[in-house]
């Protein structure tokens, strides 16, 4: 499980890096709002710790960004606001937990693994490579949390090729599969389904994961 830490009191980022690697988990750090943005952006994590009062942007536009973006990576609150009125506020921006400093780290690791336990049992089927993410339940797909505006058929093949990462499908497979229709091999139909599909899904990012292996197929997969 990875979780990314956004804290600008660099010993309580240090003491809380040291603490969940101990405790078994894959840590990212960031000190301010631009890094913790940039990072959340450019990865996807199983749950971010993300503080109020923070350099560059606040914690409370983080969330709301995440969430505009159809982002619902789990996100706990840990901060000294300790208001009723922002509790309140961090819950209806769509933050999972919200915790006091100061705090014990039992506490805090015990809030961790409780949301972590709902997430994975949600019955939403999430499909993710480098910064794709496809909510197969709910028909959406992000790319460093901007949604991508796709058709369902864009939306089918895009969700086909993540189910069999690293997998050359071929043409007539994702013909079949796709559109349920057996096309003749020379048809250039599927070519441009993929050009159309690379458009939005490739084109505005600099990583591309759509590949062609000429003369057999295509695939996703970060190279």
């Amino acid at each position: 499980m990875s979780i990314l830490l956004i804290e600008d009191e660099l010993k309580t980022l240090a003491y809380l890096s040291k603490g969940l690697s101990e405790s078994g988990f894959q840590v990212a750090a960031a000190h301010d709002g631009v890094q913790g943005r940039r990072l959340l952006r450019s990865n996807q994590y199983d749950l971010v710790v993300l503080d109020v009062m923070l350099p560059g942007h606040d914690g409370w536009s983080l969330l709301a960004g995440l969430r505009a973006a159809g982002n619902d990576t789990p996100v706990l609150f840990l901060t000294a606001r300790d208001s009723v009125q922002d509790r309140v506020k961090g819950l209806e921006l769509g933050a999972d937990d919200y915790l006091i400093k100061p705090f014990a780290f039992s506490e805090l690791l015990a809030r961790i693994r409780s949301i972590l336990r709902r997430s994975t049992t949600r019955p939403l089927e999430l499909l993710r490579i480098a910064d794709l993410e496809i909510d197969v339940a709910r028909a959406q797909a992000t790319r460093a949390g901007r949604r991508l505006d796709l058709t369902s058929k864009q939306f089918s093949l895009l969700c086909l090729l993540a189910r069999h990462v690293g997998e050359v499908l071929s043409r007539k497979y994702l013909a079949e599969q796709v559109w349920d229709i057996r096309f003749e091999t020379d048809s250039n139909i599927i070519d441009v389904a993929i050009r159309r599909l690379r458009n939005k899904v490739d084109d505005p990012f600099p990583i591309k994961i759509i590949h062609t292996l000429r003369g057999v197929g295509y695939l996703l997969e970060l190279r």
